[in-house]
């Protein structure tokens, strides 16, 4: 059987369609599985050993230079690639009208959701056939549902993100005193919206009592603004250290390595739980139930909309975990 899985971001998205690739694994275990996903975040579905292959996609690039030549000709490339070979399944876990779109691209027969169930009705439309999965249900049970629906499977009660274990964490630009052998938390203090973030204070007063357990303190940190704000975190909590930029496969390393992984509604977060580690989210602008961390190893999702956790919680949350 060849499958072939859409969904192309964004990162938390693409972590929670890990756990699609291990149930088909387990329902065909000869199945080749081909995943497309934004090019940024393709490193993640390489983590998955049951990939077979990567394809990747530059939507979010491609927007930005509609009319350079290079953009038209690498969509051509990318049709000419997803068309390589024809799919017994294709499968749209996205339910977008881009990812859609994609999906009419490829032969095969193109499943994903029906209108009720799409995050865009219109979606449905460019399927063959489509599924009801209710919405109220977490995202990675809603991509679950719709592949063991599209696949003719019932599927195991419990999600496995079947990822193999990165490779030992780099350590360069990070001081010699720093290793995998000493006890970390990494601090996932950033994220794309500002109504998600944890305030300052609360992360300086977690670092500090971190320390205090004997944990060092490690805060990545991506664009300008990022490590702008982790260095001013690192200058508050002692011995705190912030991480130099690096790609998704050497951080993912970098989080299997941690003793505790804590961090707001990010992509990164989810990625955490799905390596094992024990992981505390914590939420301010969006609904766990829906969105929250989920994983069989400990990990806890604390606050919600509106409601972002105190400090004493997410202290307390943290030292359960550890």
């Amino acid at each position: 059987m060849r499958i072939l899985l859409i969904k192309t971001s964004s990162l938390g998205d693409v972590v929670h369609n890990l756990p699609v690739v291990t149930d088909l694994r387990r329902e065909y275990p000869e199945a080749n599985i081909d995943w497309v996903v934004e090019e940024s975040f393709a490193d993640i579905a390489r983590l998955h050993p049951g990939v077979r292959r990567v394809i990747p996609v530059a939507l979010r690039r491609w927007r930005g230079s509609l009319f350079a030549a290079t953009a038209w000709r690498e969509m051509r490339d990318f049709r000419s690639m997803l068309r390589e070979q024809g799919y017994d399944l294709v499968i749209d876990t996205q339910g977008l009208l881009k990812s859609a779109l994609i999906t009419r691209m490829a032969q095969g027969r193109r499943c994903g959701y029906a209108a009720s169930s799409a995050r865009e009705s219109l979606a449905s439309r460019f399927y063959d056939a489509t599924f009801e999965v209710p919405k109220n249900l977490h995202a990675v049970e809603r991509n679950r549902r719709l592949a063991a629906q599209a696949a003719g499977y019932t599927g195991s009660p419990t999600p496995d993100y079947g990822i193999a274990v990165p490779p030992e964490p780099s350590h360069q630009g990070i001081p010699l005193c720093i290793t995998s052998e000493l006890a970390t938390a990494v601090l996932l203090t950033a994220t794309s919206r500002d109504d998600k973030l944890w305030p300052e204070e609360r992360w300086i007063e977690l670092g500090c009592r971190l320390r205090e357990k004997g944990l060092t303190c490690l805060l990545p940190a991506g664009n300008a603004t990022e490590r702008v704000r982790a260095a001013r975190l690192a200058l508050a909590i002692p011995d705190a250290v912030v991480l130099p930029p690096m790609s998704l496969t050497k951080l993912a390393a970098q989080l299997a390595a941690a003793r505790i992984v804590i961090g707001v509604d990010t992509g990164l977060v989810h990625l955490a739980a799905a390596l094992g580690r024990p992981t505390l989210a914590l939420f301010s602008a969006s609904d766990p139930a829906l969105t929250g961390v989920l994983a069989t190893t400990p990990a806890v999702n604390l606050g919600t909309r509106g409601r972002p956790p105190g400090i004493d919680d997410a202290t307390a949350a943290a030292l359960s975990l550890l």
